[in-house]
């Protein structure tokens, strides 16, 4: 089971399942995207020699180490993301 629950995600009923559903899918998209950045940008220091790091220490251990989804759902419960009713569009909070 993931915490937080669904109905803590929903701000008392504020949103339903199926807007949970696409902001978590949006998020856990955008999760994953900054690994692969991350990734990317660790391998090309390695190749050009400009570090002695491990891969994996180059890259933030909460989305190494946590499946996008948690990391999703968590994001968007502590107001890292927000979401926009209208659209279901995920916005990072300044």
């Amino acid at each position: 089971m993931i915490y937080p629950s669904v109905e803590e995600l929903s701000q008392n009923g504020k949103y339903n399942r199926y807007i949970l559903c696409i902001a978590t899918a949006k998020c856990a998209r955008m999760v994953t995207d900054e690994y692969v950045r991350q990734r990317e940008q660790a391998e090309k220091l390695i190749a050009n020699k400009e570090t002695d790091k491990s891969l994996a220490s180059m890259i933030k251990r909460d989305i190494r180490d946590e499946k996008a989804v948690k990391n999703a759902i968590n994001r968007l419960y502590q107001g890292e993301y927000r979401i926009n009713d209208a659209t279901i569009d995920l916005r990072e909070e300044d």
